[in-house]
C-alpha cells in the first residue's frame, strides 16, 4: 500500500509540471510568429505605473525588497559588489547601464545600490513580456518599479525622460533582452539618446555570474549558491556635441571594461581600457555549448574593494 502511494504522489508530481510547463499563462502565442496569419496589429493599451511611484507604493516595496526579496536572494545566490564609490561622483539621477544575461540581474542590481538611491530608480521593462498581462505588470511595477517600453521598434516611451526630469534613476538594459549564452549582444542606442537628449550621466556595471547561477530557460537559480558579482564604474558623460550614436560605443566599452576587471584584475583592466585594448567581451566565435562553457566556468575569488552583500 505504502509503495502505491508513493508511485501515484510521484505520478501526480509529474503531471502537474507537465501541465505547468504547458499551460498558457500569458497571451503570448504557441506558435511561432512566422506561422501565424498575418493580421494587421492592434493600437496596445500603455498599462499605467504612475500609481507604483506614490508614496504608500513606495513604501510597500522597500519592506518587499528589503525583506523577502533580500532574503531569497541571499538564500540562493552569493552576490557580491565593488565600486559603490562610483556612485558618490553622481550629483542629480542617471542612466544605470548594465549588461543582461538573466533574470537574476534586476534584484541584483536594486538590492546593491544605497537605499536611498535604490528607493529612486526605475526599470525600463520591455512591454511584449512583462506587461502582457495585468498580473504580471502590476507584480513588476510593484516589487521592481518597472515601466514598459517597446523593445520591437515604435516611437520612444516619453515616460523614462518624464522620470530622469522628476529625479529618479533609470536602468536600461541596451541589449534589450537576456542573452542567450551568457555573452554580450549589441548594444541599442536607447541609453545614450536618453543621456544626451537630457543631460545626464550613464553608470556602467558590468554583471558576472548571473548567466551561471540563473540562464535563460530556468524559472529558479541553479543550486550551490553561485557567486554572482556586480561591478559599479565611473559616470559616463557625453561630450558637447556628441552624438548618440558615438557615445552608445563607448558605453559599451566601458561595460566591457568592467566585465574584464572581474575576470582579471583591477590594473591590468584599466591598462588595457586606457589604450583600448579590452578584450571583446562578444564571446569566441564558436558553437553555442563551447560559449556556455566559457560563461559558466568557476568565479575568480574576490578582492579587497569588493564587499559581500549587505
Amino acid at each position: 500500500m505504502g509503495t502505491s502511494l508513493v508511485k501515484f504522489g510521484r505520478d501526480t508530481a509529474r503531471d502537474v509540471k507537465q501541465v505547468a510547463r504547458g499551460w498558457r499563462w500569458g497571451r503570448r502565442p504557441q506558435v511561432p510568429r512566422s506561422a501565424e496569419p498575418y493580421v494587421i496589429p492592434k493600437e496596445s493599451t500603455v498599462f499605467p505605473t504612475k500609481w507604483a511611484r506614490t508614496p504608500a507604493a513606495i513604501a510597500v516595496r522597500d519592506l518587499i525588497q528589503k525583506g523577502p526579496l533580500n532574503a531569497v536572494l541571499n538564500f540562493e545566490v552569493s552576490p557580491q559588489v565593488s565600486g559603490l564609490d562610483s556612485l558618490l561622483k553622481l550629483d542629480g539621477p542617471a542612466i544605470i547601464v548594465a549588461n543582461h544575461s538573466s533574470h537574476l540581474d534586476t534584484p541584483l542590481l536594486l538590492l546593491s545600490l544605497p537605499d536611498a538611491m535604490r528607493r529612486k530608480t526605475a526599470f525600463a521593462a520591455a512591454a511584449d513580456y512583462f506587461f502582457d498581462t495585468w498580473w504580471r505588470a502590476a507584480g513588476s511595477a510593484i516589487v521592481f518599479n518597472t515601466f514598459p517600453i517597446e523593445r520591437r521598434g515604435g516611437n520612444l516611451s516619453s515616460t523614462p525622460g518624464d522620470l530622469l526630469a522628476d529625479g529618479w534613476n533609470v536602468v536600461v538594459f541596451p541589449e534589450g533582452t537576456r542573452s542567450p549564452d551568457g555573452w554580450i549582444q549589441r548594444f541599442r542606442m536607447g541609453a545614450a539618446y536618453l543621456a544626451v537628449e537630457h543631460d545626464v550621466p550613464v553608470i556602467p556595471v558590468g554583471i558576472k555570474g548571473s548567466f551561471a547561477a540563473m540562464p535563460r530557460g530556468r524559472g529558479w537559480p541553479v543550486p550551490g549558491r553561485p557567486a554572482v558579482h556586480v561591478r559599479y564604474g565611473d559616470p559616463l558623460y557625453a561630450a558637447e556635441g556628441e552624438s548618440p550614436r558615438d557615445f552608445a560605443p563607448r558605453i559599451a566599452a566601458a561595460v566591457s571594461a568592467l566585465l574584464d576587471e572581474e575576470s582579471t584584475t583591477w590594473y591590468e583592466a584599466r591598462r588595457r581600457a586606457a589604450i583600448g585594448a579590452s578584450p571583446s567581451q562578444t564571446g569566441p566565435a564558436a558553437a553555442r555549448w563551447r560559449r556556455v562553457w566559457e560563461t559558466t566556468r568557476p568565479m575568480k575569488s574576490t578582492d579587497g574593494r569588493r564587499r559581500a552583500w549587505k
